[in-house]
């Protein structure tokens, strides 16, 4: 499915976020400690939304390494000339041992099958005192936020996705992109399972009930 909706993830994707997406991530990353002349890591790279995001923080593209296991989204990433893109899975990192400052995931930690697995290769592959920053849609405490959210996903979403594109495929992923949030594991378990990894200050901000910002550090030797 990924990999046959890549060409219009990135049009459906300014739908669902009004087209604010690039100023959330932006300050999403700078608020978990990016800074400029960091090496990042991206799991779950896409299209690259999020590494291009870091790539103009850090004030080098080949300071950035984007991974993900689709090889559609990779081949449809629009990333700045110099950010490294590899085919790989959060459970199995393609990268040596403290291999970055920083390791971002935007939006992709519902398809894990296995925390305790990605969350270990997220500490292998930051070197200590590194920064880790998951971003991820979560469901409102409001009831009422979270039917509002259920209907804009299930339904508004792929009805526009249905109008401006032709792939069949573009218009279920949607649909299943509220499916995957009801299913993520809720933030106390990922909050306990970054630290049974070893990660250290573990917290959650939560922007307008829904955008979830996890962050946590890689001890320090």
């Amino acid at each position: 499915m990924f990999d046959s909706t890549a060409p219009d993830y990135n049009l459906v994707e300014k739908i669902l976020g009004f087209g604010t997406g690039p100023w959330y991530r932006r300050q999403a990353l700078l608020r978990a400690g990016l800074k400029a002349g960091m090496r990042v890591v991206d799991v779950g790279v896409g299209t690259g939304l999020v590494a291009t995001q870091a790539a103009a923080i850090v004030g080098s593209a080949g300071s950035v390494v984007g991974i993900d296991p689709s090889q559609g989204m990779l081949q449809n990433a629009r990333v700045p000339t110099g950010v490294r893109l590899l085919e790989g899975r959060a459970e199995d990192i393609p990268l040596p041992d403290n291999s970055c400052d920083f390791l971002s995931m935007g939006y992709a930690l519902r398809h894990v099958g296995d925390l305790s697995r990605a969350f270990a290769e997220f500490r292998r592959v930051l070197q200590p005192g590194g920064r880790l920053c998951i971003l991820e849609i979560t469901r409102p405490d409001s009831a009422l936020q979270t039917a509002l959210l259920k209907i804009y996903l299930r339904a508004v979403v792929p009805a526009l996705a249905r109008l401006i594109v032709r792939n069949r495929s573009t218009s279920l992923l949607w649909q299943y992109y509220w499916d995957s949030i009801e299913a993520c594991a809720p933030p106390h378990e990922i909050l306990r399972a970054l630290q049974e990894a070893g990660f250290a200050g573990g917290d959650r901000v939560v922007s307008f009930g829904m955008f979830s910002e996890y962050r946590a550090e890689k001890p320090a030797l």
